[in-house]
């Protein structure tokens, strides 16, 4: 017979809220929103990257594009090689911050079918990207 010996379990313990911070991974490349669908896909073939996080002249986080979008987009009638990655953000896309709650974050890119979430801080830096495992 083995025995085992068992710790009394705490009453006191606290659930572990885990936040963004603690699984985003590292961001991957980043360009600038002036840049042109042609050149943000081989920028994305180079890195062999799934995504590209876009950011503003000024440095800070505007949104991000995939793969799948910049291949629809090119693939369009009204495609053009004069189109920016500016105009297919619009207003900022959506982003979460890194003390955002796991669940929260996992809810909101299962709600907008999202396969990555931009992860940005209080001044607008981009540290890094969640992504779900599928």
């Amino acid at each position: 017979m083995t025995l085992v010996q068992m710790q009394p379990r705490s009453t006191n313990a606290k659930p572990v809220h885990r936040t963004v911070d603690d699984a985003m991974e590292a961001a991957g490349p980043q360009v600038c929103d002036d840049m042109t669908v042609e050149v943000a896909l081989a920028v994305m073939a180079s890195a062999r990257a799934g995504h590209l996080l876009v950011c503003d002249e000024d440095g800070l986080c505007t949104g991000l594009v995939t793969l799948a979008r910049l291949a629809t987009v090119r693939d369009s009638a009204a495609y053009t090689d004069r189109v920016r990655l500016r105009d297919l953000l619009g207003d900022r896309g959506p982003v979460t911050s890194p003390l955002t709650a796991m669940a929260e974050a996992e809810h909101a890119i299962r709600h907008r079918r999202l396969d990555v979430l931009p992860v940005v801080d209080e001044q607008g830096s981009a540290p890094g990207v969640l992504a779900l495992a599928r």
